[in-house]
């Protein structure tokens, strides 16, 4: 009775995927090469992608809708730097009540439209004592501190392995191809490990402590489940966080998602123009 039951909950999963990508297939004048989730207050850089399709979520079949301040709730397929690009304007998160096997729903349907690399951003608060409000952070690793995680329960093998490889979570060629845009564009971009936790709360000082201790650069509530199932999937990952606030002893302030949200637009402009020449001149 078991295996049944997880049998069907396997192809239900198959199918709402199937579902989704067979409707988003028909609207798509081209077949999209790099998939790319923007996070809070960075929703802007869509608005740089050329040729626009819109396709807003809650058209999608079984797709999440997302509830977040600064996050539009739309996908829109285009060209940017050249490439092929489908961008998803406002995430999911799994503070907002979805379960895990939702929050990452959407970058299984980004590989199965057949994206081969998927870049992520987010806002964060910087616990790394050198991180300053404003800064960019490459992600070279991460810290998993979510209470589940997606590739939980029934694996679809034809997706990935049962136990997929974490060791190179961030595409260490793509995070040396983007230092070198940097470099070109006067940017000095931070490099460092992001710890996800489930949020919706900011992080107390103690939390924060924690955090540095353990390893962490910075913290933030998204990006390392989409991260999983997509590395569970074998595409590429590059993720940039945007220090919004700082959790470094003698500078934490009160902070609110407003200032959040201020933050990451001013350091919107600076990341559009880095991703715009990455996908232009490293791809």
């Amino acid at each position: 009775k078991l295996n049944s039951l997880l049998k069907k909950v396997l192809l239900r999963l198959l199918e709402k995927v199937n579902k989704a990508v067979r409707y988003i297939q028909d609207l798509l004048p081209e077949v999209p090469e790099v998939g790319i989730i923007l996070g809070t207050g960075l929703a802007g850089l869509a608005e740089k992608i050329e040729n626009p399709v819109n396709i807003s979520y809650s058209d999608i079949p079984f797709f999440p809708k997302s509830t977040v301040q600064g996050h539009p709730g739309q996908m829109i397929c285009g060209h940017l730097g050249g490439k092929r690009v489908i961008a998803m304007q406002g995430r999911i998160h799994y503070y907002e009540g979805y379960s895990m096997e939702e929050v990452t729903f959407p970058v299984r349907v980004m590989k199965l439209l057949n994206i081969d690399l998927l870049l992520l951003s987010n806002a964060s608060g910087g616990v790394n004592p050198d991180f300053e409000i404003g800064d960019i952070m490459l992600l070279n690793d991460h810290i998993n501190l979510q209470p589940e995680n997606p590739l939980r329960g029934v694996n679809i093998d034809e997706w990935g392995p049962r136990f997929p490889d974490m060791s190179e979570a961030y595409d260490r060629s793509c995070i040396s191809k983007m230092h070198a845009i940097a470099a070109k564009e006067n940017v000095v971009l931070q490099e460092g490990v992001y710890a996800s936790v489930p949020g919706p709360n900011f992080e107390t000082p103690a939390e924060y402590g924690y955090i540095r201790r353990i390893g962490g650069d910075a913290v933030g509530m998204s990006t390392v489940p989409e991260v999983l199932v997509a590395r569970h999937m074998g595409l590429k990952c590059m993720a940039l966080s945007v220090i919004t606030d700082l959790g470094v002893e003698g500078k934490i302030v009160e902070v609110t998602h407003e200032e959040v949200q201020e933050v990451a637009q001013k350091a919107e402009v600076i990341l559009s123009r880095l991703v715009e020449r990455f996908l232009s001149e490293a791809l």
